[in-house]
């Protein structure tokens, strides 16, 4: 009997692995000074390997996220540290802890949030996150601790609450709550002051994804609050506006637009920049729209080979990006389905 108990969960593990790889080649012209003309060419690689128990309901993995500009030479490179574990719920409930890629997430952040440039630089989500999902929609809580205080460099973290739900018919409910925190460093406390961020979007959707010819078509819209202070002086400042977004894909061409208009977002942002605030500055306008056009060249479970270009307009500047993406992803359960189908 004690030889069956000790083989009986060992018969269980399984190695757990996976590949993520990406090329971006964003260039981007216009703007102003928080979005000035540059060019963002990198590949990143992120291979993990692990363990699971329980058909997946535990899972324990490790890696690393490296991101290399694409020059000659091996300079401007950063290799990110990849470890967590991962619950998963057979009622819908998961449990995320340690250094973990933000992919895991339900969907990506809105830009409001977490800028293109964040995306690029910082993939992983460095805390804790507890996800509930269903098929009628998700929630989820994360808690991102971005620095930690040294001489030189000011304690950080968020604190990300996403959600979306079917309510009736194609009428969706959802919203996003942000919380960012920058602290001080150990040194040079006379000059800092602790700052807070404080941002409220709750959004109405329409997702008419499967009552049209269209592959996907939804609508959403809703209020977009920030409110943020620095503690020197305990002033909070509070800032509001309309935002609507927009998504429709037929087969390989997709669009998406997304407008706000109100007070400009974000006044901190020029003495703190994304240490505070981490959304994309063009929301530091009073009137913004990004219109995304997208050609998805090649698209399957196992690689998105993507063209776009994005036109931002604002009350004062416009700007004009053309991207190129190709993003590589293979685990363990898509190898064995593929060998299963053959």
């Amino acid at each position: 009997m004690l030889t069956i108990a000790t083989i009986s969960p060992l018969a269980a593990q399984e190695v757990e692995w996976s590949i993520d790889a990406n090329v971006v080649i964003n260039n981007r012209e216009g703007g102003d000074v928080y979005t000035p003309a540059q060019t963002f060419i990198f590949t990143r690689l992120a291979p993990e390997v692990g363990i699971s128990l329980n058909d997946r309901a535990h899972v324990l993995k490790g890696g690393v996220a490296w991101y290399q500009p694409m020059t000659d030479e091996m300079s401007g490179f950063k290799v990110l540290p990849t470890l967590y574990y991962r619950y998963n719920g057979d009622n819908g409930w998961h449990v995320t802890a340690g250094m973990f890629p933000r992919t895991l997430m339900v969907q990506r952040a809105t830009r409001y949030m977490w800028s293109d440039s964040l995306d690029y630089c910082q993939p992983n989500v460095r805390g804790i996150m507890a996800q509930f999902i269903k098929p009628a929609g998700y929630t989820e809580v994360a808690v991102d601790w971005r620095q930690i205080p040294t001489d030189v460099r000011r304690e950080a973290f968020t604190v990300m609450v996403n959600t979306d739900w079917r309510v009736a018919g194609p009428f969706r409910l959802g919203g996003h709550l942000q919380y960012s925190h920058l602290a001080m460093s150990n040194v040079g406390k006379e000059y800092q002051h602790v700052n807070d961020d404080i941002l409220i979007n709750p959004m109405l959707g329409l997702d008419l994804s499967h009552r049209t010819a269209l592959d996907s078509l939804r609508f959403d819209a809703g209020a977009l609050i920030t409110m943020e202070r620095d503690r020197g002086d305990m002033k909070w400042l509070n800032q509001a506006g309309l935002l609507t977004t927009a998504t429709a894909r037929w087969r390989w061409l997709q669009v998406d637009e997304t407008f706000y208009a109100g007070k400009a977002l974000m006044p901190l942002y020029p003495q703190h920049g994304s240490l505070l605030n981490l959304g994309d500055p063009y929301f530091n306008h009073k009137v913004y729209s990004r219109t995304d056009l997208i050609g998805h060249i090649l698209s399957n479970q196992y690689v998105d080979m993507a063209l776009s270009l994005a036109y931002h307009a604002t009350d004062k500047f416009t700007g004009f990006w053309q991207q190129f993406t190709c993003r590589f992803y293979l685990d363990n359960c898509l190898w064995k389905a593929a060998k299963t189908k053959h």
